[in-house]
């Protein structure tokens, strides 16, 4: 990877374009990660430099942060997701034969949906729009289905409303910066590829044909996939088609050559196992799309630090108090436990501390080198996961003479952000309801 931050992965599933699919059970599948900054993403851009993309980085994870749902509330999962800040494209085919789509993959949200012919209203797009009336496996749903009762939003369009001549359910989807998506809940065949080269075929998959689209949507996509773990989502639709309910993925380090790229894998080969794995309860809470896990405290070299939620209180037992989140970059925690931590860390390291020029990092050291004595931090999880964190899970170098702790303080939520999962093997378990974490060499992870 050119980039120094792994603020965004293009989570590329290359599709087939071809007439006929694989019929037969899949158990497992593998495919490429691509980083938002490499030369191979569609949003590379080669005039800005490497410290401006991790700026960026770090700017769109404290944006992202403010979209989750604040301990004390419970908003609808709707208000809570912005587009605009997804951290993946997702590239899959859809219908019988199959059609490419591009779209934006958010593990904060739930729905898949598309622009859809005939489209009283949509955003420009590159690809062509998606048309059910060519495809032989498009189905409508019905409003008594049990996925449109998944919806905050859907009402029964009659005979006459719907172009599919009889009741379908109607859905509405409204995101954070009022962005927007109003269409027919159907169901499709969904074609991706994996590194195997071998098409993997997924019938049955419900998703929104959206006839009315808006907001702040890029024109290299056509909507949106969503990977959180309410009922709707990617991730929980394949747990049915896809042995097992697991998946997991590796995320190499940002100085990784560009041709060698991270891996996500699901079904049987989603599973995290061997010397050095470590398990965490993943906590149900309500909305059900987020991975929630506890934080029980941190290490900084020997000296352990208590979680603190806003209020200063020690909550080292509070369940469900950090979100694991491999589209944030940075990890956000309270405010007052962060200063613990902080302080620890001032101790403990011999180099010049300096204040952040943008004011964006809390923690700076001005340091041409690239060992300024950072000690092991340890996290620990619920259930006895201890995860020993590396230098370069928690800092990073944003100019040429500066380096920076990559935790900040945040009122919002607690949240795991990808730099701290660098060279983890991060395996999540649907059934089980565990987060696994096994120190890995991602580059050559396969």
């Amino acid at each position: 990877m050119t980039s120094p931050t792994l603020a965004c992965f293009i989570l590329l599933l290359l599709s087939a374009i071809a007439t006929t699919t694989t019929t037969t059970t899949v158990t497992a599948f593998t495919v490429d990660l691509i980083h938002r900054d490499s030369p191979l993403s569609p949003f590379y851009d080669p005039s800005t430099t490497r410290f401006d993309r991790l700026r960026d980085a770090f700017l769109r994870s404290i944006a992202r942060a403010t979209r989750f749902p604040r301990a004390s509330t419970i908003p609808t999962i709707e208000s809570t997701v912005i587009p605009s800040s997804g951290e993946y494209l997702m590239n899959v085919s859809i219908g019988t034969p199959p059609v490419e789509v591009l779209g934006i993959a958010d593990t904060g949200s739930d729905l898949i949906w598309t622009q859809c012919k005939p489209c009283k209203q949509c955003f420009n797009q590159n690809p062509p729009l998606f048309d059910p009336a060519h495809s032989s496996t498009y189905k409508t749903l019905p409003c008594q289905s049990s996925s449109c009762s998944n919806l905050e939003d859907a009402t029964c369009a009659t005979a006459t409303e719907s172009s599919s001549g009889s009741d379908t359910c109607q859905y509405s989807y409204r995101y954070g910066d009022r962005s927007f998506t109003r269409g027919s809940l159907a169901l499709e065949t969904f074609t991706i590829g994996s590194t195997t080269g071998r098409r993997v075929s997924l019938p049955k998959i419900v998703f929104g044909c959206g006839h009315e689209n808006g907001g702040t949507f890029d024109e290299s996509g056509s909507g949106l996939i969503g990977l959180g773990g309410g009922p709707l989502s990617f991730i929980s639709q394949l747990t049915k088609a896809v042995n097992g309910g697991k998946f997991s993925y590796c995320l190499v380090p940002t100085s990784a050559k560009s041709d060698v790229t991270s891996k996500i894998s699901f079904g049987t080969a989603g599973i995290v196992y061997g010397a050095g794995e470590v398990s965490t309860p993943l906590v149900s809470k309500e909305p059900n799309t987020f991975y929630y896990l506890t934080l029980e405290a941190i290490s900084v070299g020997e000296k352990k630090l208590l979680y603190k939620s806003q209020s200063h209180k020690a909550v080292a037992g509070s369940e469900g108090n950090i979100i694991i989140d491999s589209g944030t970059t940075l990890t956000l925690l309270p405010p007052g436990f962060h200063n613990d931590v902080v302080t620890a860390l001032e101790a403990a390291i011999n180099a010049e501390r300096v204040s952040d020029p943008r004011g964006v990092l809390s923690l700076c050291f001005k340091s041409k080198k690239d060992d300024i004595g950072v000690p092991v931090i340890t996290a620990h999880f619920g259930g006895g996961a201890d995860v020993k964190l590396g230098p370069l899970n928690t800092f990073a170098r944003v100019e040429d003479d500066l380096v920076c702790f990559t935790m900040i303080p945040s009122d919002d939520v607690a949240i795991l952000g990808n730099l701290a999962q660098i060279n983890f093997l991060v395996g999540y378990d649907l059934e089980e309801r565990t987060v696994s974490f096994k120190s890995t060499d991602c580059t050559k992870h396969h």
